[in-house]
This record gives C-alpha cells, sequence and structure tokens, in this order.
C-alpha cells in the first residue's frame, strides 16, 4: 500500500517536472533567435488587425541590408495616456523586429541626468528641430508641468530621421482622439521613415513654370518641407525637349496662361512613360483682392488649353464656383472709428472648409482643409481601366455657381440661407489610378515621334499603371508672403481665423503618395478603433471592479482546491 502511494507521488513529480519543463522549453524556443531575430507566432483576433503589418511594410523590412536602430524618447513616468503611445511604440518596435533580423530599439530619458547633461541633450535635439511639449500632469498633490519628447530617431548608414509620434492637436477633437490617431500611424510614420532612408538618391519634386503659376515665394513653405526628404526644382517646358523620368512627381501649381500643345504632349509622354502628375489648377479667374477693388466683379474662365488632357485621363473641373456653410470668415468694412475703419467678419461661402470624410490613406486622419473659391470635378470614362477616388469635397450643405456671374460682398450682410445650400457635397479633389490613354494616340506628327526615338524615348499610346491626383485649387499650395519683411507665413494658415489648416499635410501626402512604389502609405489607412473608458463610472464603481478582479479570481481560486481536494479524497478514499 505504501509502495503504490510513492510511486503515485513519483508519477506525480514527473509529471509536474514533464510540464514545467514544456513551459521552459516553449520559451526558449519563443525566444531564440535565428539570424538575429526572434521568432514567434500569434493570432490577431481585433477587428482592425491592429497587430498585423502591412503587406508594403513586411516587404520593406524584408529588404533590409543593414542594422536600423531607433532611439525613442519616451522613457520615464507618465501620464495613462502617454504610457499608452509608449506601449504602442515599444510593441509596434517589436513586430518590425520580427519580421526583420536588422532593426534594433532603445528608450531614452531625455531629462535624466545632470542638470548640464539634460540641457546639453536638449540644446543638441532643438538643432534637429526636435522640440519637446509641456504636459500638465494632475495627480492628488496637484498639477505640475512636465517636458516631453515623444519622438523617435531612426539611425541607418550615417543617417538619421526624427519621426514624431505625437499628431497635432485640432481644436474640437478630444486629446483621447489625437492619441489614438497617434497610435494608429505609427507603423505608417516608421515604415516611411525607412523607406526615406533608403533612398539611394534623394527623388526630385518638380514645378513647372513658364505659364503663370505660383512664384517660388508663393510656395516657399511647402517646398521647405519637401526639401528635408527630396530635391525640389523648377522647369520651363518650352527649354527642354522632353520631360525626364528623373522628376518623380510633376507639380504644376496655378498655371494662369495656356499651355501650348507641344507642352502638352511633354506632359503627355512623360505619364505614358509612368510619371506621377500633381495638378493644382484654377478654373475660374477670382481671388479676394480682386473682388475688394471693384464694387462688382465678373469672374472669367481660365483658358489653360488642358480641358482634353484631363478629360483623356479621367477628370473634367468644371468653370464653376463652389459654395459652402462649412467656410471661413473674412473680414469687412462696416463703419468707420475716429479715421479707422471698424472691422466686422462674415462667414464668406466661397472659402470652404473641406473636412476629408474618406479612408483613404492620403487623406485618413488628417485635418480640414482650406479651400479658396474652388471648383468642382466630375469623373469621365476612359478607354483604359483608371480607378477614380474622391479625396475632398465640400459638406452636405454646399451648392454652386456657373459663371458669369456678378460678384460682391452685399449678400453677407444677411445670413447665408441654408436652403439654398442644397446641392450635397462637390468634388474637389480626385485621384486617378490605372493605365492612362495618350491623348496624342493617332494624332501625333511624326518629326515629334523622330525626335522623341532620336532621344531614346519611343512614343507610348498607353501608360503603364500608374497616379495623378487633381485637386480644382491652385491656391491650396500657396502661402502667404509679406513683400516688406520678406516673411512667409506657413501654408494653410489662415490669418482671418488664426488657425492652421491642413493644407500642407495634404499635398505632402499626395507627394509622397504618388512615389510610393512599395506600397508603404497603405499603414496610413490602417484605424485603431477607440473604445475609451468610463471614468466617471469607474471612480464611482472603484470597489465594486476592484472585488470583482481581486477577490473573485481568488474565490475561483479556492473553490478549484477544495473541488480538487474533494475528487482527490473520493477517488482515494478506499
Amino acid at each position: 500500500m505504501v509502495k503504490n502511494k510513492n510511486n503515485k507521488k513519483i508519477q506525480s513529480l514527473l509529471q509536474l517536472a514533464l510540464f514545467v519543463g514544456i513551459v521552459i522549453l516553449l520559451n526558449i524556443l519563443a525566444n531564440a533567435r535565428i539570424g538575429g531575430s526572434g521568432w514567434y507566432t500569434f493570432l490577431d483576433m481585433t477587428e482592425e488587425k491592429r497587430f498585423t503589418l502591412t503587406k508594403g511594410t513586411k516587404k520593406l523590412l524584408t529588404d533590409l541590408d543593414e542594422v536600423v536602430y531607433v532611439s525613442v524618447l519616451l522613457e520615464g513616468e507618465f501620464p495613462a495616456g502617454f504610457k499608452r503611445l509608449q506601449s504602442a511604440t515599444r510593441d509596434m518596435l517589436d513586430d518590425f523586429r520580427t519580421q526583420s533580423g536588422y532593426m534594433e530599439y532603445g528608450f531614452q530619458d531625455p531629462n535624466e541626468g545632470t542638470v548640464e547633461q539634460i540641457n546639453e541633450f536638449r540644446t543638441n535635439l532643438s538643432k534637429d528641430n526636435i522640440n519637446p511639449i509641456n504636459l500638465r500632469v494632475k495627480s492628488k498633490e496637484g498639477t505640475s508641468e512636465k517636458q516631453i519628447y515623444p519622438y523617435a530617431i531612426f539611425y541607418y548608414k550615417g543617417r538619421n530621421l526624427a519621426v514624431n509620434l505625437l499628431e497635432n492637436e485640432v481644436p474640437g477633437v478630444p486629446p483621447e482622439v489625437i492619441l489614438n490617431n497617434s497610435i494608429g500611424l505609427l507603423e505608417y510614420k516608421f515604415a516611411n521613415a525607412i523607406q526615406k532612408l533608403q533612398y539611394p538618391t534623394r527623388p526630385v519634386v518638380v514645378f513647372s513654370s513658364g505659364h503663370g503659376e505660383l512664384a517660388p515665394y508663393e510656395t516657399a513653405d511647402l517646398e521647405k518641407t519637401l526639401r528635408q526628404f527630396y530635391d525640389t526644382g523648377r522647369i520651363d517646358l518650352d527649354s527642354v525637349p522632353t520631360l525626364k523620368q528623373d522628376a518623380s512627381v510633376f507639380v504644376i501649381a496655378k498655371p494662369t496662361q495656356a499651355f501650348s500643345e507641344k507642352d502638352k504632349f511633354k506632359i503627355d509622354q512623360y505619364i505614358m512613360n509612368g510619371g506621377k502628375v500633381l495638378w493644382l489648377l484654377d478654373k475660374v479667374r477670382v481671388d479676394l483682392d480682386s473682388l475688394q477693388m471693384r464694387k462688382e466683379y465678373y469672374p472669367s474662365e481660365y483658358d489653360l488649353g488642358l480641358d482634353d488632357l484631363l478629360f483623356r485621363y479621367g477628370a473634367r473641373i468644371n468653370p464653376v464656383l463652389v459654395l459652402d456653410m462649412q467656410c471661413t470668415r473674412i473680414p469687412l468694412a462696416t463703419g468707420v472709428v475716429g479715421n479707422k475703419p471698424q472691422l466686422d467678419y462674415f462667414r464668406y461661402p466661397y472659402h470652404i472648409v473641406a473636412t476629408p470624410r474618406s479612408n483613404h490613406p492620403i487623406v485618413k486622419s488628417i485635418g480640414p482643409v482650406n479651400l479658396l473659391y474652388p471648383n468642382n470635378i466630375d469623373t469621365i470614362q476612359t478607354k483604359t481601366p483608371v480607378n477614380k477616388t474622391v479625396l475632398l469635397t465640400s459638406s452636405p450643405n454646399s451648392r454652386f455657381q456657373r459663371i458669369p456671374i456678378g460678384m460682391d460682398f452685399e449678400f453677407l450682410r444677411y445670413d447665408l440661407d441654408a436652403s439654398k445650400f442644397d446641392k450635397g457635397p462637390q468634388t474637389t479633389a480626385l485621384l486617378l489610378e490605372g493605365i492612362f490613354p495618350s491623348l496624342y494616340e493617332n494624332r501625333v506628327e511624326g518629326s515629334m515621334i523622330n525626335t522623341l526615338e532620336e532621344l531614346g524615348t519611343p512614343f507610348q499610346t498607353k501608360s503603364a499603371s500608374s497616379r495623378m491626383i487633381v485637386v480644382a485649387d491652385g491656391d491650396i499650395a500657396k502661402n502667404r508672403f509679406n513683400a516688406h519683411t520678406q516673411a512667409v507665413s506657413p501654408l494653410g494658415f489662415n490669418e482671418f481665423e488664426k488657425f492652421q489648416f491642413a493644407n500642407k499635410e495634404f499635398l505632402i501626402n499626395t507627394i509622397e503618395y504618388l512615389m510610393d512604389e512599395k506600397g508603404v502609405i497603405e499603414a496610413r489607412g490602417k484605424e485603431v478603433k477607440l473604445r475609451l473608458l468610463d471614468t466617471v463610472k469607474a471612480e464611482t464603481e472603484e470597489v465594486k471592479w476592484q472585488l470583482i478582479n481581486i477577490v473573485l479570481p481568488l474565490g475561483f481560486l479556492i473553490l478549484f482546491g477544495f473541488f480538487y481536494n474533494f475528487l482527490r479524497k473520493r477517488k482515494y478514499a478506499k
């Protein structure tokens, strides 16, 4: 009898040892490194697949041939929201490291060390335009301020690039939503940083000139931002035989003069050979200055000669003005106080606020865009397959006016009549993707074909798979410029509303999407749904949930112990 009991004890010990050994073995395997990379598998059960990297990101990481080191400046104690950002950053980098053995990272606290060390570190960061945010931290003892650097610095082949982990604040948007958007964009920001560091040469963004386009000082802020990662320049199509593929993106920003057939042919063949074009066009000649100088103004249509080209590719900009109840204000003189005019601000429906409603990666999670006297865009059926995606629209409370029409400011003295804004959303920005047919198929002169062949670029009747974006407002890329002080205002800043609109972010996203060959921007479309905790309910029911989370599991454990002992006694009682 004693011998049987001893055997059972030995058997139980062996089973326990075997179980522990299996657990240890599984942990060793889970943390084993093959080629410098931990390997494991998991099942992503989240609805939005937040823990699954996109195909473009996976391909990017698989193609790495040298170590990418990431220094994250988010070490230390933070409030719950920043703790979540810190944890999400670490998880995302772990996912990247799992995909590639060339990924390494570390967390660093910029506020750690002596006063001299901290000041020196902050000075070095500021030289790279890495600036802290002042965070007000509430606690039971009171409120204190802390400087936080929500940045990750990527190092690759002797180059580095800083990534801001936190999205900009938007008035009216809760901080929880801003933080959630920041977490949702981590994969894209990290993959985009690596892709930019991988470019063997800097891509070139070329602006057209020679047709009354925006001057360099009018696109200065956009070009300054672009030059962090790309080279920019201008080209007059009359001065070159062809538009070379060295231009990664060709930007046509608010031309006011007609394009010749030769210039259109060069643009057409640039597209047929895979070139990407960003069209920023005004169809109607009108601006605020022209209205202020006249009692009544009759806008005319720009004759740019580009209608047939765009029509062939699948888009048509109409000579109409879009008006929207969702708009910004302008100042008007309503009287005189002393020797100075008294100004009041009025809603001006020609200056619309386009809030992105699409989930496309270009516009996802960006703020509203300010458009001045925009037109609307129709989509046209094409000879070849071209997909059309609407990027920006006016609000549902919109209308449009056809020219000719007399314009003045008298109507602003009365409230806007909502019943007249009944035409629904009007398309103001359109993405075209696919195979584009040439406008010059069966109509090009033999001399032009011979010239192309001599230059080593044979005439193409249709393109390979390509992209272009059409925006029916040229002013979207225009920053204000003070001729006296030579000061350039930030692109998208509305001086009347004192608000920074997302014009520059939208344009940067369009350019990056046009030149994105690996599909990295797909990660920008990922959505992390916000499931907020009811803080009021959590505080009032604090004791209840503490009991459920602490006492209840212990109770189940005790019950299981009693039940297990009862079964053992019943089994071995004899």
